[in-house]
């Protein structure tokens, strides 16, 4: 049971409310100032960001900074750059894709050429799985795929070809906890001829891979092109997509000032949030100003 508050009890707490109210203004606003921190609160989105876009800056010198935002990850990149994301206790949310040369000479593993052709597939999974061994040995959890451009192969026949290759790889993936993630690309602006260009197509691939080791990379900027309606879009198709990618739309940049954007981002990340994803956000535009003053303020904006 509780105990009676006193009268000179509450008389006391009456006094320290009212010495408090009479501080300077200065010394009252002293604690709100912590408040002004970029740095994630707990039970804050995850924020990740991709060093590509930042590429005048060294890995070095770049995780320091990324450490001091309060960024836990840098990613979409290599084996090799692993060592200096330890050194700097930071994670890589989402590795860089393998890239190799088929038999006849043709480079696959990149955006243009990758899942959707069968003749691709042997030299994929060799490369995949190797890349997947590194990962887990890294402590690491994703790698990023892509369905290749559809150079007149119509969406059913790649989707069942995608769907074919990336199967060979589930036991593999799954045996070493490492998620295999392909990404959803505009095909109007940026990478014309993408094939995986739309969530339902996506999310029918998941669904015919049937593997939780099988996630979409929802990238908010490529998919308020192709399609918009992105909260309700995360909001139905939450179980399928395992990253998401940020950048301002019209542009590819910074998201401020917001009044002269598309994209309104803190309730989308409201949104995943609320969709129970516990994964990473990577922010992935091309800064117009002083690059690590618009990243600093993007991850503010997404801290919710």
């Amino acid at each position: 049971m509780r105990s009676p508050i006193s009268r000179r009890t509450a008389l006391r707490s009456i006094a320290g409310a009212a010495a408090i109210a009479s501080l300077p203004r200065s010394d009252a606003a002293a604690p709100a100032a912590k408040s002004e921190s970029t740095k994630p609160a707990s039970g804050a989105i995850r924020q990740s960001v991709c060093k590509w876009c930042f590429k005048d800056i060294p890995l070095d010198k770049f995780c320091a900074a990324a450490k001091d935002i309060g960024l836990e990850s840098v990613e979409l990149l290599s084996p090799e750059d692993f060592p200096t994301l330890k050194k700097h206790g930071l994670f890589c949310a989402m590795v860089s894709s393998p890239v190799g040369k088929t038999p006849q000479g043709v480079t696959v593993g990149g955006i243009p050429k990758a899942f959707n052709r069968i003749e691709h597939h042997d030299t994929l999974v060799e490369l995949y799985e190797k890349r997947i061994s590194e990962v887990a040995a890294a402590g690491f959890e994703n790698v990023i795929c892509f369905s290749g451009n559809r150079d007149k192969l119509d969406n059913e026949k790649g989707l069942e070809n995608c769907a074919i290759g990336l199967k060979r790889l589930m036991a593999f993936a799954e045996k070493r906890r490492v998620t295999v993630v392909m990404e959803l690309l505009n095909s109007k602006v940026n990478h014309k001829d993408y094939m995986c260009d739309r969530t339902p197509w996506g999310v029918e691939l998941a669904k015919r891979i049937g593997s939780e080791r099988f996630k979409l990379l929802y990238d908010i900027y490529h998919m308020q092109i192709m399609e918009g309606d992105v909260i309700r879009t995360i909001t139905d198709n939450a179980a399928y997509l395992g990253h998401y990618h940020t950048a301002g739309n019209p542009g590819r940049n910074e998201f401020e000032p917001q009044d002269q954007q598309e994209l309104n981002y803190p309730p989308i990340m409201r949104a995943i949030k609320a969709a129970g994803f516990k994964g990473f956000v990577g922010q992935e535009f091309l800064p117009k100003r002083d690059a690590l003053t618009s990243l600093r303020e993007a991850v503010k904006l997404c801290a919710v």
